[in-house]
């Protein structure tokens, strides 16, 4: 499986807990620099994933508020031809 089509198999929570665990990693040193390039590059694929997560809800948020906005001006028009 390649390195995109994990990510996109990722959960929000799972690439969330995973950059959690990364970026505690690197925090904690001890690593030579080869691993923490690793880390820092697996921690960027992480944030992409969560981030893509997020403006997706956002967008579903956004188009459902939108629907509810849409749908009230509708029932206040009916109203007021009635």
């Amino acid at each position: 499986m390649s390195s995109r089509t994990e990510e996109a198999a990722l959960s929000y929570e799972q690439a969330r807990d995973e950059l959690i665990e990364t970026v505690r990693r690197l925090e904690a040193g001890g690593t030579s620099l080869e691993e923490s390039l690793a880390l820092w590059e697996r921690g960027e694929e992480l944030a992409k994933v969560c981030r893509r997560w997020l403006e997706g809800a956002r967008a579903r948020l956004d188009a459902a508020l939108a629907e509810e906005e849409d749908e009230g001006a509708e029932g206040e028009g009916a109203a007021e031809e009635g």
